[in-house]
């Protein structure tokens, strides 16, 4: 579990995070939604320690406050951390194999053997085995993708960062990926929060949901809930395209 409070950040005098709270539940996909702009990711960066809050409270596993720690102590909960970047961040030079392996030299003593297992698992996990020998540049969008979320969970962590997983992938690709992230956040019982603007990925795995507006908490609930909420930023944001508005329209009904 991961429970911020009262986390504000500003960069001299502009106040980009204004009290955000809320709590991110083992088991459950939590999705922080926003425009650009919004302060999720300066939040995101808040909650892994790329930032230091001007104010507030990081809670891991529900006493440990991340914002009071000492930098070796950081660690020891980074260690825990798993993160999908947004365009993946896989090592060009490096095959798959290596890739997903590099978190395991950097912070294991497995050995050899126990860590080509282990890269096994995820990989079969991710729908990807028999890919250890390829390079990137040999993968799909979405291959790539998989191949992030392998080295995210290799480390068997209790809390998994995802930055906007679908960026650039095709809406087919970009429901595999949510689909898989949903199933690997409930299986391993992982603490997961993704930063996104993606309305499929809300109404898809929203388990719990986060709406940030101008640095400022606007709403939060679920995916039930979203499509029918009455504040009027969220439905800005969620109701943009004639699509969504035609089915807000019908929900009123």
């Amino acid at each position: 579990m991961i429970e911020i409070r009262d986390v504000r950040k500003s960069f001299g005098e502009t106040d980009v995070l204004r009290g955000i709270s809320g709590t991110f539940l083992p088991g459950k996909t939590s999705l922080v939604i926003g425009t650009s702009g919004s302060g999720k990711t300066v939040l995101m960066k808040c909650m892994v320690g790329l930032l230091q809050p001007t104010s507030g409270h990081i809670l891991y596993n529900g006493d440990t406050d991340f914002v009071a720690l000492d930098e070796k102590e950081k660690k020891e909960i980074r260690k825990q951390i798993g993160m999908l970047f947004q365009g993946a961040a896989l090592f060009d030079s490096m095959t798959v194999e290596q890739n997903v392996m590099f978190p395991l030299n950097m912070f294991t003593d497995m050995s050899l053997k126990e860590r080509l297992h282990r890269v096994d698992e995820c990989l079969d996990r991710v729908n990807l085995k028999g890919s250890n020998k390829l390079m990137p540049s040999e993968l799909s969008g979405g291959m790539k993708k998989r191949v992030g979320i392998a080295r995210a969970i290799v480390m068997n962590p209790k809390f998994l960062f995802c930055d906007e997983p679908n960026s650039g992938l095709d809406p087919q690709t970009s429901i595999l990926i949510d689909e898989l992230v949903h199933e690997i956040t409930e299986e391993f019982n992982i603490t997961t929060i993704v930063n996104t603007h993606d309305m499929n990925s809300v109404i898809g795995i929203g388990d719990y949901i986060l709406f940030l507006h101008k640095g400022e908490k606007a709403w939060e609930g679920d995916k039930h809930s979203v499509l029918k909420s009455d504040s009027q930023a969220l439905n800005d944001f969620i109701f943009a395209s004639k699509y969504l508005r035609e089915i807000k329209e019908q929900l009123n009904r």
